[in-house]
């Protein structure tokens, strides 16, 4: 934990680094006792995977060797993603390089993993382009995400064939790894899906977001940008649990019903159709306490303008300024935040993952009381991972997206 901690203080001093909802209640006591008594011993082991970057190039001790069985050598084909060129604007088709390699054998110390499902981020755009909180992938690498996948063969102490195992797995249909991913919780009869969905980064994302950076009070008015995805979502939905009045902005009349009809929020304003101001003065009457900022660009500036006294922003991602091709003005109504007294404070998951377990125990407790629901948006085959990314930039997902190898 200690070498844990150390590293990602390393990368913060880089200098160039700038639903499917349970009603039934007989199933409440089994789904806490997991999660409660399971999921808090291992959570923290659950977001190792987006720091496996690091402990790649700078961990060099070698497992003593486990041969899990004694099969022959496996030969696989594995077929891959790498990054050609760094993206301008949205990815294009030329970013991308399609491979296929025959794997090497396993070495002592790793293991094989078939990948099963990848985690698609927005956070990837800035990873292809550039340092963020994570160095920029290199020209002609994997392109870099999470995952999760089953261990085919294991010559490493602490895996075993069979094991269902996550990690930053890469855009590709198999893995060989030095051991740094983690055995993926036993959540049953939650799906698969719900590691993405519910808990793991995103989940942890929207909890530590709003309850420990924007400090919310009930009573208070919440705004939530990009309201109807993974984050944004559950964003809504912790706000109303601890008794907030939310607004969400989203880009659909589908996603605004869903929120307001399904996940129960005061109010929902579509910013494609609606004049976003007018319509937050008519549903925050009162003015805004706090934000929960996912998208910035000209909806953030709009917002930062109807503050009030010491509000706070908790600013996640500003996927409006993603893919922009030159430097993007503003924000105009940044004077307020000194009129109004009000905070403005960015995060990383990774600053919470010692408390990835309290997370998970809390989120598994409302989603069994059925106060707590979460979507995905699953697309098929490898082939497509280079269109199905862009789908978190033009709104066509719904919900968490995730892609099934």
């Amino acid at each position: 934990m200690q070498d844990f901690i150390e590293i990602w203080r390393r990368v913060q001093r880089r200098p160039d680094c700038t639903e499917s909802s349970l009603n039934e209640q007989s199933f409440a006591i089994d789904i806490l006792l997991r999660i409660s008594c399971r999921l808090l011993i291992i959570g923290v082991g659950y977001f190792t995977g987006i720091t496996s970057v690091w402990f790649a190039s700078q961990t060099t001790t070698t497992q003593p060797a486990v041969q899990s069985h004694e099969d022959p050598k496996l030969t696989i084909n594995n077929k891959k993603w790498t990054l050609a060129s760094r993206p301008v604007g949205h990815f294009k088709p030329e970013n991308f390089a399609w491979q296929e390699e025959e794997l090497p054998e396993l070495q002592d110390g790793q293991l094989l993993i078939a990948n099963k499902m990848l985690s698609l981020d927005p956070t990837q755009r800035g990873w292809a382009a550039h340092d963020t909180y994570l160095p920029a992938m290199g020209i002609g690498d994997a392109i870099r995400g999470m995952g999760v996948g089953t261990v085919l063969e294991s010559k490493h102490q602490k895996f075993a064939a069979g094991d269902l195992v996550q990690g930053m797995l890469n855009w590709q249909t198999h893995t060989i790894s030095d051991g740094q991913v983690s055995p993926v919780p036993d959540i049953s009869p939650l799906p698969l899906e719900a590691h993405f969905g519910l808990f793991g980064h995103i989940g942890a994302t929207a909890y530590f977001g709003l309850l420990e950076v924007a400090e919310p009070k009930a009573g208070e008015t919440l705004v939530v940008t990009g309201a109807a995805g993974a984050v944004g979502s559950l964003v809504c939905q912790i706000g109303k649990i601890k008794g907030l009045r939310v607004v969400g902005i989203a880009g659909t009349d589908e996603k605004c019903r869903w929120l307001t009809e399904d996940l129960g929020i005061d109010a929902a304003i579509n910013y494609k159709t609606e004049r976003v101001g007018k319509m937050l003065k008519k549903h925050a009457p009162d003015g805004i306490d706090v934000v929960f900022e996912n998208v910035g660009g000209v909806i953030m500036d709009t917002i930062m303008s109807q503050l009030n006294n010491f509000a706070r922003i908790a600013l996640c991602g500003m996927i409006a300024n993603y893919n922009a091709k030159s430097p993007v003005a503003g924000p105009y109504s940044f004077g307020n935040i000194l009129v109004k007294r009000a905070r403005v404070q960015g995060f990383i998951v990774l600053d919470y993952m010692h408390r990835a377990g309290e997370m998970m125990a809390e989120m598994g407790k409302w989603h069994a009381e059925g106060r707590m629901q979460y979507r995905v948006d699953v697309q098929k085959g490898l082939e497509n991972a280079p269109d199905a990314i862009n789908m978190l930039f033009d709104g066509r997902n719904k919900g968490k997206l995730l892609l099934e190898i």
